[in-house]
Parts: structure tokens; C-alpha cells; sequence
């Protein structure tokens, strides 16, 4: 799991019902949704109140756990980065770009023969650092990045420069964005890195190797994932949404138009 936002959390239901066991790895966070623990001495105290003024009567344990909506899930708290099974390393950093209070999030360095591959979830603590945490990590080129990158709160030019950054300063291979990146970013994006752009709409299976490519279910040709329709109740819902104050508006709303 990535970061605990509800976009990326609300598949943990199904995911427990089909298998119960499943090892979960999450960010640990003080009193986060995926479970929290901390030390018995976390709060003050005043040995003057009568026992049954007091926490835990004046008795706290020596570590104190909350809980978890899965409160069956199998978790596992990520502190720092970790190298989880050979050649897979999660990277932990903070991240404050965005609407939301600071949040710790995972990225997914995966170590191949042709460099890194490198899947984000939403890069709150944006594109760039993660890319540069990958390569200090395995100490290899990123031969793919695959993931959001919250681009939505910045402008075309900060795109623009960001993009040309990642591929002629952090030498990254490929690209294939989604989630979180936002549409003219997409553009932005495909527009720079040209033929290394691969998109990567729902279902999309990328097959890696020395050239990234994408393969097609059913002999089906690759397809964007929603039609017209699609996009203009999509833009609608987004502009109904809790997250109008934060976008603007006035894109979107040309865009329905």
C-alpha cells in the first residue's frame, strides 16, 4: 500500500476476502489507518489523580497499539526503506505536495537487467525525489517510471520543466504515467519523451525489457480506457467532488462544455 488515501486503500476489502493471509506492506504513520503503535510514555502524567482519573489507572502498557478498518489485514509497517525480497526495495519518504497534511508514502524500486523500474503510487513527495532515492538506492539508471506523479496542482510550464529534467537530467527511460498525473500533463509528457511515452490506461499489461512495450488482451488493439462518455460524467463528478476548491475549476469546466 502505498499511502493511505482512499483511492489507493479502498481494494483492501476485496483483497482480504480473496486472501486473508496476504502479507500487507504500508507505511507506519502515529495512529494511521493501516495501524499505529506507540510507547506507553507518549503522554503526560499526573501522579496526583486518583486511579480512576488516570489512564490505564495510572498503569500504562509498555507499548500502546490502535488499530485498523482491516483489522484482520497482515500488516506490515514500513519505516525506512526496505529491501523486501531480493531485488524489490520500498522507498519511504515524506510528502507534503497536495491538499492533504503530510503523508509517508512507498514507492516499488524493482532492480532488473535493463535498470530500474520504478512504480509510484501518487508521488506526494513528488516525481523527482522518488526518482533520485531509486537511483541512490540500487545505484542504477531508472529504465522506467510507472505510476501517478501529482502533477495536478502544478502548471504546464512547471510540467514542462519537470519533464525535460526527467529525461535529459535523471536520464529516465521510459515513462508511463496515470492515476494522479492529470490530463494536460499527459500531453506534456508524451510531447517530450516522445516514442518512450507508454500508455498505460486500466487493464494494460507492460512488458519490460530492453524497449518497454504494452501487450494486448484478447488480441484486442490498445485502447484508452473510457470513452466520451466516460470522461464528461468523470469531469462532472471531479467538479461535484470534495476536490473542486483545490483545482480550480476552469479547465474542467471548459472541458464539459
Amino acid at each position: 500500500m502505498s499511502h493511505r488515501h482512499g483511492d489507493h486503500t479502498s481494494g483492501l476489502n476485496h483483497l482480504l476476502k480473496v486472501n486473508p493471509a496476504v502479507k500487507i506492506y504500508a507505511p507506519q504513520e502515529n495512529f494511521g489507518v493501516f495501524g499505529a503503535a506507540l510507547p506507553g510514555t507518549f503522554y503526560r502524567r499526573n501522579e496526583s489523580l486518583p486511579t480512576d482519573m488516570r489512564y490505564f489507572d495510572g498503569k500504562p502498557p509498555e507499548t500502546l497499539r490502535f488499530g485498523s478498518p482491516w483489522s484482520e489485514g497482515n500488516f506490515t509497517w514500513i519505516t525506512k526503506t526496505t529491501e523486501v525480497a531480493p531485488g524489490f526495495h520500498l522507498l519511504l519518504l515524506n510528502g507534503t505536495w497536495g491538499v492533504d497534511l503530510e503523508v509517508k508514502e512507498i514507492s516499488l524500486a524493482i532492480d532488473t537487467a535493463d535498470g530500474i523500474v520504478l512504480v509510484v503510487g501518487c508521488s506526494h513527495s513528488t516525481i523527482e525525489k522518488i526518482v533520485e532515492a531509486a537511483k541512490t538506492t540500487l545505484n542504477k539508471p531508472v529504465h522506467l517510471v510507472l505510476g501517478g506523479t501529482h502533477l495536478l496542482p502544478a502548471k504546464e510550464e512547471q510540467i514542462s520543466s519537470l519533464a525535460s529534467s526527467l529525461r535529459d537530467n535523471a536520464n529516465v527511460r521510459y515513462i508511463a504515467p496515470v492515476h494522479c498525473t492529470e490530463e494536460p500533463a499527459f500531453a506534456i509528457l508524451k510531447e517530450i519523451f516522445g516514442d518512450r511515452y507508454i500508455y498505460a490506461g486500466l487493464g494494460t499489461t507492460v512488458l519490460l525489457g530492453p524497449k518497454i512495450t504494452v501487450k494486448a488482451e484478447a488480441g484486442q488493439p490498445n485502447k484508452t480506457a473510457m470513452d466520451e462518455e466516460d470522461l464528461r460524467s468523470c469531469r462532472q463528478a471531479i467538479m461535484r467532488g470534495p476536490l473542486r476548491p483545490f483545482l480550480g475549476g476552469s479547465r474542467l469546466a471548459r472541458a464539459q462544455q
